[in-house]
């Protein structure tokens, strides 16, 4: 059960982690928010990559032969390009010109709750592999889901919401990540050798997020337009998932 415990703890680390920082942005101006969401957003692009890259694919790789461990990595890619057709999780970063209603805050907070769970399930496969590598996994969760609950704050205050019923929709919609650690403890426990299969499936959900959802934000300007912010910020990113 300690095993468990520990998938638990981190999951709530990369869920609720990146909740309490962005909550603080409740109490500030719409520029003041945008501007930190351009800031956290190059980070977000840097653990992301070095995760995926660096970290879940070399351990998957340990484990299985390179065309399966690329068939689950694209497999990965796949599946979060369906879930955001489908469930319309692409947050809004630019936060100052998202055009919302309550029916689209609904939709928001149902894709960030799908979004969480796969979070959690992702952190659980990587504590299951090792608990370095969870660590890691939660950092870089943590780090993405920073810039997506500041969107969606601003998705629900822009819907009319009060900052006290936005605080707690994004908390119910955090436990899902808990959920999903647990689902994959017992699945993987049942399973286990399907285990690198969904590290090398979490790696192309980090860089799906990362090179579909945020990387092109920062091209368009919508996010920092200073480039040699975003360079180093992204090399922050690398640089942290290195240290640990």
């Amino acid at each position: 059960m300690g095993v468990l415990a520990t998938a638990i703890g981190l999951a709530a680390v990369g869920s609720f982690g990146g909740l309490v920082l962005a909550s603080g942005i409740l109490f500030v101006r719409d520029d003041t928010r945008t501007r930190v969401v351009s800031i956290l957003i190059s980070y977000a692009v840097g653990t992301l990559l070095a995760v995926a890259l660096l970290r879940l694919l070399p351990e998957a790789l340990d484990e299985l032969p390179p065309r399966q461990v690329l068939g689950s990595l694209l497999v990965g890619i796949f599946s979060f390009f369906v879930l955001e057709k489908l469930v319309i999780w692409r947050h809004c970063h630019e936060t100052g010109e998202c055009n919302v209603h309550d029916q689209t805050a609904s939709l928001v907070m149902m894709g960030d709750a799908v979004h969480t769970f796969v979070d959690g399930a992702i952190i659980a496969a990587a504590v299951l592999t090792s608990v370095p590598l969870g660590v890691t996994t939660a950092v870089a969760a943590a780090a993405h889901e920073i810039p997506q609950e500041i969107g969606d704050f601003a998705v629900l205050l822009h819907a009319g919401y009060s900052r006290g019923r936005a605080m707690l929709l994004n908390v119910v919609a955090g436990t899902t990540g808990i959920l999903g650690a647990v689902v994959v403890y017992f699945a993987a426990g049942m399973v286990p050798e399907l285990l690198p299969y969904a590290v090398s499936f979490a790696a192309g959900s980090f860089l799906y997020v990362a090179m579909s959802d945020l990387i092109p934000s920062l091209h368009r300007g919508q996010a920092d337009p200073n480039a040699w912010r975003q360079v180093a910020l992204i090399l922050a990113g690398v640089a942290t998932i290195l240290t640990l």
